[in-house]
């Protein structure tokens, strides 16, 4: 996170003891006593300040200096850097008397600012900041607040009530609130006074005020708002500033209460129209309690804001400044409607006509944000369908600027903020999971933690085989937005560009623009869901991408993939029907030997396979006989060991663990007896020893689930005991040839000889053995070096000490 020279200078600061801190702070003491404060005392308080707020811990300071930055930091006469860093040392170190910094409270505007956050920063509890909050009251509520003390008062207050909301009283409220109008509304039409220079032989001389002009140039007609513009601005017009950026926040505090209930529901059933003209009428407005006159001139505020934002500004500096003010407007605009209904009447026809000149235009992607919240809280009570505002939004602005990291953000946080709503009412949200993919995928893993909690809400019946294959290609969909994003930047004819990025991806560039494989990267990246599960030639695409698969992105989404999937299995075992579970079986199967070829991204994804086929089968153990002809091909395939050995090890002990009439009573003799003899000859070829033999290549465990799965499904057909046995006999030798010698310890080779020697002496008892090997949930702990799903349960262990003895079948 830091470069090494910056960690070096923290660990100093962490070493340093307490004998040497009070030491430093000693020097500090004496340098504040000079009457220059220069350099030398500003970077021994730096120093000062790395080492309090270098450790967890708070640092004491000796009492003196803290007396002694507190006068630095009351002082009108010290320069402001002092002040700044005393403030910031004060905070970093041990609990100061809460009391004796609040009688400080002095009447200087920099001062408090800066002591106000000591005494935010010490509090424990309202109490300890009371004193302060009636100190910036008065500075309000004084006639000579319209100085620079509101400026600093009111930012103050601000952070406090986000704190300490219980803090003020009904009546401290509405004093508030009166104050928050004037400033609101009534701020002055002038600009500011400057001054400029008279000439030569004349001294500074104040100017005219000037009027205040829209941000196209055009003179000021209505009230100020943060959108006109000037050289200089009245200490009323900074105010009505600070208001603003303070509003919405206000009002989520200390308006939930503005109306009653019985109100809320005798304005609801007025004529709309009628209501808007009562709302409307200065008069009334002027009558109405101050939190609901302040709702008013906050309502109007934010409508003239929305009609300054449509004019053409001169400086890029104010376009920027017009798309923040549409956001927060449209925000505080529906807080006002959640408050008191009748303003959805009036507040519509501005936010339609607001949305009417945006939804064109992508530099304005993030303000439809605010306004599709507006539609979603207020659509169904103004009666007006926000089916084609959604259809927009989670249509085009994923796929046009998934490269935008702060609109992907607040994207997924409106997401998320309304998972339950949009999914009852908006009936594209979980058809747009591509879509949504994509600001994963480009901004991947900053976006992980908020997918983890969104995915749930995507997960639909209908779409489950579909999300799942999507979560298993995201990988392949960060490397074609990558490749779209380039060739977006890149002319097709300008060579020298492309063979600039590296040949291998000026090779995957030119695949790109390839007609043949158009359709292959229009699939994968589609903007919405229902084109079907996957594509035939997803292994083509994995070729053709082969070249991407080392780069940054790419590699940061595949790390990713198995915690998604993880949280993808565990939603879907809630709601999935036999018919799901049996599509999911065959997607496992099929997919855990096709996926983009990354390092550790494969063995990764069939390690979280193999966790949810155990949880998919005990769930629903009739998806053995179900999916009899496919579990038989893959479990039959000595090749499935090589290439994913942990998916195979899980699908042979499922096997054996859930192919049983007790489970599905359509598992006959000869279903059973068609897995014994697939299975056999599959032990029998990875054991085979020879002396060209190599070393095995799969894991001990292998070999004990497919042993304890064989000596299963023999005690389900008894005819197959025999074989069993005589198969298991062998496992000696194998064990102990030179290949799996050299290659297995000798607790692993001790382990299969172990463990065939309990079988073998289990199936000696045919009806004993068909009842320790069921599946049991109290089962003896498992052998986590081992078979972590095969251990034998506890009976199998009793029945191999009374029958234990020395067999002659065992070879030595």
């Amino acid at each position: 996170m830091y470069s090494a020279a910056t960690e070096s200078l923290i660990k100093q600061a962490r070493e340093i003891k307490e004998e040497e801190l009070q030491k430093f702070c000693g020097r500090i003491f004496k340098q504040l006593h000079t009457k220059e404060l220069g350099g030398e005392i500003v970077d021994s308080l730096q120093r000062l300040h790395l080492i309090v707020s270098a450790t967890k811990y708070a640092r004491e300071i000796p009492s003196d200096l803290v007396m002694k930055l507190l006068m630095v930091l009351c002082s009108s006469s010290c320069p402001e850097q002092l002040q700044i860093l005393s403030s910031s040392i004060l905070q970093e170190s041990l609990p100061l008397s809460i009391h004796s910094l609040s009688s400080d409270l002095s009447q200087d505007s920099r001062a408090i600012s800066h002591l106000a956050s000591v005494v935010l920063s010490q509090a424990g509890n309202k109490e300890d900041v009371m004193p302060l909050c009636h100190h910036l009251l008065k500075i309000l509520e004084s006639r000579l607040s319209e100085g620079q003390m509101s400026k600093h008062a009111l930012p103050i207050l601000s952070k406090m009530i986000s704190v300490y909301p219980e803090i003020l009283t009904e009546d401290q409220v509405n004093l508030v609130s009166r104050k928050l109008v004037d400033w609101l509304r009534y701020a002055s039409m002038q600009q500011g006074a400057s001054m400029s220079s008279g000439g030569f032989f004349s001294g500074q001389r104040t100017r005219q005020p000037a009027p205040l002009t829209e941000v196209d140039g055009v003179v000021t007609g209505d009230f100020f708002t943060v959108l006109c513009v000037g050289q200089s601005y009245t200490e009323d017009q900074w105010m009505n500033m600070y208001t603003f950026s303070m509003i919405k926040s206000w009002l989520l505090t200390y308006d939930r209460d503005g109306t009653t209930n019985a109100e809320s529901d005798d304005r609801s059933e007025l004529d709309s129209s009628v209501m808007s003209m009562v709302s409307a009428t200065s008069s009334s407005s002027r009558l109405l309690p101050p939190k609901e006159r302040l709702r008013e001139k906050a309502f109007e505020y934010c409508q003239r804001l929305i009609e300054q934002s449509d004019r053409k500004a001169l400086k890029r500096t104010d376009t920027e400044l017009q798309k923040a003010c549409i956001v927060e407007s449209v925000s505080i605009m529906d807080i006002i409607c959640g408050e008191d209904p009748s303003y959805v009447y009036r507040a519509f026809p501005c936010i339609k006509a607001l949305y009417g000149r945006l939804n064109g235009d992508l530099a304005h992607a993030q303000a439809l944000l605010p306004i599709a919240q507006f539609y979603l809280n207020h659509s169904e009570t103004a009666a007006v369908d926000s089916e084609a505002v959604f259809r927009k939004l989670f249509s085009h602005c994923p796929a046009e600027q998934f490269n935008e990291p702060m609109l992907a953000f607040e994207f997924i946080q409106f997401c998320l903020l309304n998972a339950s709503v949009l999914q009852d009412r908006v009936a594209n949200y979980r058809q747009s999971f591509p879509n949504l993919l994509k600001f994963l995928a480009w901004n991947c893993p900053g976006l992980i933690t908020e997918f983890v909690e969104l995915l749930p809400s995507l997960v639909a019946p209908g779409t489950a085989i579909e999300l799942l294959h999507t979560l298993l290609d995201l990988p392949c969909l960060a490397a074609a937005l990558d490749l779209q994003h380039r060739s977006a930047c890149y002319q097709a004819l300008d060579r020298t560009t492309w063979d600039q990025q590296g040949v291998k991806l000026a090779a995957c560039l030119d695949a790109f623009r390839q007609p043949s494989y158009r359709g292959l990267f229009l699939y994968i990246l589609r903007p919405e869901a229902g084109t079907g599960d996957t594509i035939d030639r997803l292994k083509m695409l994995h070729e053709i991408l082969a070249d991407m698969a080392e780069s940054p992105r790419v590699v940061r989404c595949a790390q990713v993939v198995p915690v998604l999937l993880h949280v993808y299995f565990n939603t879907v075992a809630k709601i999935a029907d036999e018919k799901l579970m049996n599509q999911l079986l065959l997607v496992l199967l099929e997919r855990s030997s096709l996926l983009y070829n990354i390092k550790t991204f494969n063995a990764e994804v069939q390690k979280v396979f193999s966790t949810h086929l155990q949880a998919l089968c005990k769930l629903h153990p009739s998806l053995i006989v179900d999916q009899s002809r496919e579990l038989l091909d893959f479990a039959g395939s000595p090749a499935n060991i090589y290439s994913k050995e942990d998916i195979y090890t899980h699908v042979v002990w499922v096997i054996g663990e859930y192919l049983s009439v007790s489970y599905d009573s359509r598992c006959t003799v000869e279903l059973i007896t068609s897995f014994f003899e697939s299975l056999e000859p599959v032990l029998f070829e990875i054991t085979q020893v020879r002396q060209s033999t190599s070393p095995p290549s799969f894991s001990p465990r292998l070999i004990t689930v497919l042993m304890t799965t064989l000596a299963k499904l023999a005690t389900r057909s008894q005819d197959l005991i025999p074989r069993a046995s005589l198969f298991l006999s062998k496992m000696r030798s194998f064990a102990r040839s030179s290949p799996v010698m050299a290659c297995y310890s000798e607790e692993d080779s001790e382990e299969i000889i172990t463990r065939a020697h309990e079988l073998i002496n289990l199936l000696k008892l045919p009806n004993v053995a068909q009842f320790v090997l069921a599946s049991s949930a109290g089962g003896d702990s498992p052998r986590w070096h081992r078979d972590t799903n095969a251990s034998l349960p506890q009976g199998m262990r009793a029945v191999s000490r009374l029958l234990h003895r020395q067999s002659s079948f065992l070879a030595t």
